[in-house]
């Protein structure tokens, strides 16, 4: 009866057959400096609901509506998931890494991993020792894993058995764990940071189509590459697009879990609307815009004040050219950097609808100058 109440909560604005997208976009690969496996996908999902698309020599992926619009406006996710690189193969076939990301070494210990090689994706393991091997002496202290004693093994007993297999220095590493789904509208799956983004830009861009919606600007709804290693993706794009506003979605911390400090993070819940956040990256009456069109169209919101950097492509977009007004749309998420990530349908629903909001509340003659 519970479950039930809940899921009669969520306004259904997103339907199964994107939903269906969904999970077959968050179970293919996307590593740093590989997302074009991913993207892909994304492009043939959004294609339907756009003028045009283009993509730049490193991967992002761009759908534009009015592309011959004057003023232009970005819609922005990253496509790129944490993993790690091939770094080391002994002579006994075990294979030690590299991270490709901030990936979390903790987490690692006898996970499941796809090793994707030149003969295609090969299968393996993080092994770690039994605990009888590991506490069999009473002064025994339990190791911690670390990324220098992390290996895999992926069932080669000698090196030459591993390059058979395709497996080489440098070859790209990421977990097995897909998408999948829990009681009471939660979503779980690695690489929701930032996938779902992904996904909610082009299900505005679907609104925008099947709702007939015309807009009088440009909109340009970027999925760009290389966030997790430094905002490289979103770097590139702003200097070719030069937009005009930039609205950027990621995710951010729920801070309602155990051993997450509120008086650092924030208070943020899953399942209680998108999160605006103050930064000196964010524009402050982009921001009110913002705030207002949620206001107007009864959108829960929470908040939250980041520091020197937003840690997102907000900071990319706000600081390119000659300064472009951006704003950080985010949905709440647990246990970020884990295979179990893990998000709330109601979240994306009204995340979804504040941006397909503000973008149709938004004019060229919107008034964002501080001094005007």
């Amino acid at each position: 009866m519970h479950m039930a109440k809940s899921k009669e909560k969520v306004k259904k604005t997103i339907p199964k057959v994107s939903y269906d997208f969904l999970r077959r976009y968050i179970d293919n690969p996307s590593p740093v400096g590989f997302e074009w496996w991913g993207q892909k996908l994304w492009l043939e999902y959004i294609r339907p609901y756009v003028d045009t698309t283009f993509t730049d020599p490193y991967g992002t992926a761009t759908a534009v509506i009015n592309p011959d619009a004057p003023f232009r406006v970005v819609l922005e996710a990253h496509a790129d998931e944490i993993s790690w690189f091939v770094n080391y193969i002994t002579a006994e076939g075990l294979i030690y890494l590299k991270r490709n990301g901030g990936v979390d070494h903790q987490v690692a210990p006898a996970k499941r991993v796809l090793i994707h090689g030149r003969n295609g994706p090969v299968k393996a393991v993080f092994g770690w020792p039994a605990i009888h091997t590991r506490m069999s002496t009473p002064d025994s202290k339990d190791p911690v894993p670390r990324v220098d004693n992390l290996f895999l093994d992926c069932g080669a007993r000698n090196r030459d058995e591993v390059e058979s297999l395709g497996v080489h220095v440098g070859a790209v590493v990421t977990y097995e764990e897909g998408y999948d789904e829990l009681a009471y509208d939660f979503i779980i799956g690695r690489a929701l940071d930032n996938r779902i983004g992904g996904f909610m830009i082009a299900e505005v861009a679907r609104l925008l189509k099947e709702n007939g919606k015309k807009l009088p600007f440009g909109l340009y709804i970027v999925n760009a590459v290389q966030e997790e290693i430094g905002l490289r993706g979103a770097e590139m794009i702003a200097r070719r697009i030069r937009p005009n506003v930039a609205i950027i979605t990621d995710v951010t911390h729920d801070t309602t879990t155990p051993m997450v400090n509120k008086t650092v993070e924030g208070d943020i819940s899953c399942g209680k609307g998108p999160s605006l956040a103050y930064a000196p990256a964010i524009h402050n009456k982009l921001l009110d815009f913002v705030r207002e069109t949620a206001e107007k169209k009864k959108i829960p919101v929470q908040w939250r004040a980041l520091s020197r950097s937003t840690g997102t492509d907000t900071d990319s977009f706000a600081y390119a050219n000659d300064g472009c007004p951006s704003v950080l749309v985010s949905i709440p998420l647990r246990y970020m950097h884990t295979t179990v990530e893990m998000i709330h349908r109601k979240d994306i629903e009204n995340t979804v609808k504040l941006m397909y909001e503000t973008v149709q509340a938004l004019r060229p003659e919107t008034n964002l100058d501080y001094f005007g």
